[in-house]
């Protein structure tokens, strides 16, 4: 009997304890939310954190302490977390309308548009007419529209509508990094290098292990043709996500790009120009979405066939590369070699105005000064091409061009021509005398070679009386007479030169 009294009187006094001991906790705990609420207020986010930490410390079954510290977390930019908190803030309260709206906006956060929205949905349940769920409604919805506009987008190689999209949906799904991911990729594939990175470095700063964005920064290297570091953030990506295929199947490219342009390096440099010209080509089959590398391929190509003499096929090659790569001066400069060789000054000229604009050296400079000669050359009378020879011709070399061409089209030897092809061959033999009157001369021939207009420094060429010149070449001036008659024996057509 006594006994039991006193076990009565313990048990009453444990209940009595307990009861003192948790409401002291409740108004401790909420002391401690109330001073996170200031903090809260006052922006100072950090020390809210810590205060309704507090309260969660003293009280861990209030749901609204969870409430305040996941939007606490979410100011913080610590969206999971704040996740996390909305969560167990709903397991302890179903009908914690805040916290299904914590929940739902965490989740829009970080991408989820599905689970977000049923968690929107969840508050309209429970308050019909709240509009900020309402708003939220549309705004998940929006985020679910530009993710399948954006995969359709990729399918179809529409890389800039996916970044449009990317952009629309990261308005609302701030924390995404799925959606970042896919943004910087799309703008590695549009050559917008240095804003991939941007975006890719941004989600390695608080995720290093994210294989997805290690894989954009070595796509990135990759398309800037450094390879070798590429490689290694691609190895990198795969330590951290095995079966990334995307990693990969870029890291395979990388090598075998690497291999194939190095083999064609050796070759050409080994002097091997077919095997080159065959694994340059090769190489341009790896990865068409590699802009700058194939430009560089490309331009290789054009140079191994210049080398082969394939000049036409040149020039195209090193087309595509500037189609490529804008920038890309070497392709400039060996197409308008190539234009050059094929006399074809007026895109030489141009080809160099653009080098030289883009980087004034002494260099460019001396190499569109020629071309620009050299146009002015060709607009001339070309008098090697009139006495076909070569401009480096000796003297000997102009005067037998002379002697056979100066037959070849006298006027006495076409006399029973029609009217048409005397009125020719009359032009034409003309025109071999004046060729002959510059080349033979030392420093007429200089002046010519070194671009002046002969019209402009002897008034008109046309003046001049080419029977002289002819007469005095071939030894007939004091009144020798030359005529020239038919071949009986040789047939029609063939006539001899004969001194009267």
């Amino acid at each position: 009997m006594i006994l039991s009294l006193r076990c009565e009187i313990c048990t009453a006094g444990m209940v009595h304890f307990l009861s003192f001991f948790i409401s002291v906790s409740s108004r401790e705990a909420e002391s401690f939310k109330e001073q996170g609420n200031a903090y809260y207020i006052k922006k100072d986010y950090s020390e809210a954190f810590n205060y309704y930490t507090k309260a969660i410390d003293m009280c861990p079954k209030n749901a609204s302490y969870y409430g305040n510290r996941a939007a606490t977390l979410m100011m913080l930019s610590r969206h999971r977390e704040a996740l996390e908190d909305s969560q167990q803030a709903v397991r302890l309260d179903d009908t914690f309308m805040k916290g299904h709206l914590r929940e739902g906006k965490c989740h829009l956060s970080l991408g989820n548009a599905m689970a977000a929205s049923r968690c929107f949905h969840r508050v309209l349940e429970l308050e019909p007419d709240n509009s900020q769920a309402q708003q939220e409604v549309k705004n998940a919805d929006s985020v679910l529209e530009y993710e399948k506009m954006a995969e359709l987008g990729f399918e179809k190689h529409d890389f800039r509508m996916v970044v449009f999209c990317m952009d629309r949906a990261l308005e609302s799904a701030s924390a995404c990094h799925r959606f970042k991911v896919l943004k910087a990729e799309c703008l590695a594939m549009l050559g917008r290098y240095p804003e991939a990175q941007s975006v890719a470095s941004d989600i390695l700063r608080m995720d290093a292990t994210n294989g997805d964005a290690l894989y954009v920064r070595g796509l990135c290297l990759y398309y800037e043709d450094c390879i070798d570091k590429a490689v290694q953030f691609f190895v990198q990506a795969l330590r951290m996500a095995p079966d990334h295929e995307k990693a990969r199947l870029a890291c395979r490219n990388a090598k075998a790009l690497k291999a194939k342009k190095e083999d064609g390096n050796k070759a050409f440099k080994d002097g091997n120009y077919d095997a080159a010209y065959e694994l340059y080509s090769e190489a341009l089959t790896i990865d068409p979405n590699n802009i700058k590398t194939n430009a560089k391929l490309f331009c290789n190509r054009g140079t191994v066939g210049s080398k082969l003499k394939k000049i036409d096929q040149a020039i195209e090659d090193c087309t595509k590369a500037v189609k490529l790569d804008e920038t890309y001066i070497k392709a400039y400069l060996r197409r308008a070699q190539c234009y050059m060789d094929k006399e074809e000054y007026d895109e030489a000229v141009r080809d160099y105005e653009k080098v030289y604009q883009t980087e004034k050296t002494k260099e460019h400079k001396h190499l569109l000064k020629n071309a620009q000669l050299e146009l002015k050359k060709s607009k001339r009378k070309d008098y090697y091409k009139v006495l076909g020879v070569d401009k480096n011709a000796t003297e000997d070399e102009i005067k037998k061009a002379y002697r056979k061409r100066a037959l070849m089209h006298h006027p006495d030897r076409h006399s029973s021509a029609s009217a048409e092809v005397q009125k020719e061959e009359e032009k034409k033999f003309k025109e071999v005398g004046e060729a002959f009157t510059v080349l033979s001369d030392p420093k007429k021939k200089s002046r010519y070679d070194s671009g002046h207009d002969m019209e402009d420094d002897t008034g008109n060429m046309g003046d001049f009386d080419a029977n002289n010149i002819f007469k005095a070449f071939f030894g007939g001036g004091g009144g020798q007479g030359y005529s020239f008659e038919a071949n009986q024996s040789s047939g029609p057509g063939n006539f001899f030169f004969q001194f009267g």
